[in-house]
């Protein structure tokens, strides 16, 4: 790994929360020489405090460190304050996914959504250089005029305008997709879960597949959707979707509506959960994947897959399913196949439970 890839990162101090940017600077592609901590990362000079941003400073130069990154959105002025001061370049915790996104899309509708999200990752920022140069600042050491700051942020939305339209487009082709399905009466089941709770191992045994799977975080950044037989032959569509993460941003979700809408239409939602981590980690990442599908209106049947069985402890998994308690779950290991058959059949009981698929579009 190059020296340009070493990294300071700025976290706060919980277990979970480190380890989530430690995993997501590692997936970008960052090694983390050092993480500092700090409660509160919303100061209004720097993001952290003038103490913490000298401290910061030191501690690159001592690693001969290139970047630091910080685990929250930092705002323009934010981002250029600690750049200046540690003469380094700054990564908030939302560009690093942006970057990770960027990276991970391989199809045409994967990168348009990706550009859709740095669109509404630029838009604040814009609208933040437009008031500084108003007021006779300039933004980053050669600064931007107010002209040229005004034609860039009109350019933006002028793009946005156009990415927005082809997603359209990728939309109504996926709508005919689900009435041809609808009118066949095939079930759609659809995976989700938190980014490596292990989405596409699952997909990959149920539905005889290859796709790549890695430990790294939004391996997956595209739907794709299969044919799986149940056990009296049932025919159901299965799809495996992007991961989910904690704290993703709304324009974030909004970006990628054009592919996760498809949960809208779902009879069954499985929802992954790695069983192997401690029940903390396991309670903070179930909340975020429910305030997620809540948030796309998600309202189908949900069961939840406790997943990685073989790695899980049995004090872990008792304490899972007491907290499950009446909920609909089972347990797996998608990597060993362990409890897939079972699984199966609760899918194909509760699909019976359901009213009959009718052929429906999007309002």
């Amino acid at each position: 790994m190059g020296a340009d890839k070493k990294a300071i990162l700025v976290a706060y101090p919980d277990t979970f929360t480190q380890q989530e940017a430690i995993g997501l600077a590692e997936a970008a592609g960052f090694e983390v020489a050092q993480t500092v901590v700090q409660r509160y990362l919303k100061h209004a000079e720097f993001g952290v405090g003038s103490g913490k941003a000298e401290e910061i400073k030191q501690i690159a130069d001592t690693n001969s460190c290139t970047k630091i990154i910080v685990d929250e959105a930092l705002t323009s002025s934010q981002l250029n304050n600690l750049a200046k001061l540690t003469k380094r370049q700054v990564i908030d915790r939302e560009r690093l996914i942006l970057d990770i996104f960027a990276s991970r899309a391989n199809t045409t509708e994967a990168k348009l959504q990706v550009q859709l999200a740095e669109l509404g990752y630029e838009m604040p920022r814009a609208r933040q250089n437009v008031r500084l140069s108003v007021k006779g600042e300039r933004q980053g050491l050669s600064g931007m005029g107010e002209y040229a700051v005004d034609v860039r942020f009109r350019a933006l939305k002028k793009r946005m305008s156009f990415i927005k339209e082809r997603l359209r487009e990728a939309e109504k082709r996926r709508d005919l997709h689900r009435l041809q399905r609808q009118k066949l009466h095939i079930p759609l089941v659809s995976l989700v879960g938190y980014t490596s709770s292990g989405k596409t191992t699952l997909f990959n045994r149920l539905a005889q597949e290859d796709k790549e799977v890695a430990s790294s975080l939004f391996t997956t950044l595209t739907t794709t959707t299969r044919s799986v037989a149940l056990p009296d032959s049932t025919k159901i569509l299965l799809s495996d979707t992007v991961g989910f993460i904690s704290r993703l941003p709304t324009y974030m979700i909004e970006a990628f509506k054009s592919t996760l809408d498809e949960l809208k239409y779902a009879d069954l939602v499985l929802l992954m959960v790695d069983a192997s981590e401690p029940f903390a980690d396991m309670q903070i990442k179930y909340d975020s994947c429910l305030g997620i599908l809540k948030e796309l209106e998600i309202s189908g049947k949900v069961i939840t897959i406790l997943n990685k069985s073989d790695a899980a402890s049995k004090e872990n998994l008792m304490a899972v399913k007491n907290v499950m308690g009446n909920s609909l779950y089972t347990v797996i290991s998608a990597k060993r196949g362990d409890g897939t058959h079972v699984l199966k059949n609760l899918i194909q009981q509760n699909l019976k439970l359901l009213p009959e698929v009718k052929p429906r579009l999007r309002a």
